[in-house]
């Protein structure tokens, strides 16, 4: 009988070809006393990354490809990885090599002798970002760090770190409090874990990225945001309402700025105005939504263009909903503000409710 792995190792990819078999061959110099497997979690990688992985899966056992057909994003990819394991300790790390593979026996070490979470540190002594990270990104990172220990209570040097270790049952406990979308799956499981774990930091230095590209980008920040206000507020919103909900507002001040260029410099009527701005709106509101709250089931080509049709007609619906409760609350005497508000929150909770299941409902 064969033994099952002591040591899980998810390493989530997108577009990851170049790396993977470096960083096989570097997982097998590395853990040559380990009883381990690798995890790659490819969210449908149109390089051929999956394929890749099953061509070295094919000659190694330790070596397994999850392939997620429909959806994205490395949180999610590290929690379906995580769960898919039946090792009783977890690691992640990245696939771009960037990560210091020869950290993990330490790592194992340390959970061993207690340790319920270990994290790959690059700001303790003897860690360092090398030259894998740029000024603006060391500075993003930094800001990141202060607005965790400042909101949540975090108490690591770096709770933004991608390299980490820990025992099974701490994600079985926090699993259902986890967020599949954003980059900073750490961040979440400690903030999701209702008793203190004991943690770890050992240090490493980040290193040049190996092949590919990075897949962070400014609408990471956006997440990041909505992240910590819904562990903030106990899990009580979820982030992507969150960010449905910032993507709104955002598209009030659209509105807004249609509304007064209509009424100014093409001298519509009220009614006409309002009208194209409600349009306006709806349209930013739509592709705002599809490139951040919904990135991991983000519609293309013709899929969204009737995404686009779904979604006026839907928040057409909601625009009555919001006016109905505004109006009842109103004709039964509530204030102005509480009934405006009442309808709003009303119709934000419709339009989300409504368009994650028929405009971006999952594959």
């Amino acid at each position: 009988m064969i033994p099952s792995p002591q040591l899980s190792i998810v390493v989530p990819t997108f577009n990851e070809r170049g790396n993977v078999a470096e960083l096989v061959a570097r997982l097998r110099r590395i853990l040559v006393d380990s009883n381990w497997e690798v995890i790659f979690v490819d969210d449908n990688s149109p390089d051929g990354t999956s394929a890749q992985v099953r061509e070295i899966a094919a000659l190694d056992m330790r070596v397994r490809c999850l392939r997620r057909v429909g959806r994205r994003g490395l949180a999610g990819a590290c929690i379906e990885g995580m769960m898919a394991s039946s090792a009783p300790i977890v690691a992640v790390m990245d696939a771009d090599l960037q990560h210091d593979e020869a950290v993990l026996p330490a790592m194992l070490k340390a959970i061993g002798e207690g340790a319920d979470v270990v994290v790959g540190t690059r700001y303790s002594e003897g860690g360092g970002t090398g030259t894998g990270l740029s000024a603006y990104r060391k500075g993003g990172s930094r800001l990141a760090t202060t607005l965790a220990r400042t909101m949540l209570g975090v108490t690591i040097s770096d709770p933004m770190s991608g390299f980490f270790m820990l025992r099974r049952e701490i994600v079985e406990a926090a699993a259902p409090r986890l967020s599949e979308q954003g980059f900073k799956i750490l961040l979440d499981i400690l903030a999701s874990t209702v008793n203190a774990p004991k943690i770890v930091e050992l240090p490493y230095t980040f290193r040049e990225r190996h092949s590919g590209q990075s897949k962070l980008d400014s609408l990471v920040v956006i997440e990041y945001l909505g992240l910590l206000l819904s562990k903030a507020v106990g899990d009580w919103l979820s982030v992507r309402f969150l960010l449905f909900v910032m993507v709104g507002a955002s598209g009030l001040l659209v509105h807004l700025l249609t509304l007064r260029l209509g009424l100014r410099a093409s001298g519509l009527g009220f009614g006409a105005a309002q009208g194209v701005a409600t349009f306006a709106a709806m349209t930013w509101n739509f592709f705002a939504n599809n490139q951040l709250t919904y990135r991991d089931r983000r519609l293309s080509g013709m899929a969204a263009v009737r995404g686009l049709l779904v979604f006026y007609a839907v928040c057409s619906i909601g625009a009555f909903a919001n006016v109905g409760v505004a109006g009842w609350l109103y004709q039964g005497h509530s204030s102005w503000w509480l009934a405006g508000t009442a309808g709003a929150l009303m119709g934000a909770v419709f339009n989300y409710a409504a368009n994650s299941a028929l405009t971006w409902r999952r594959a």
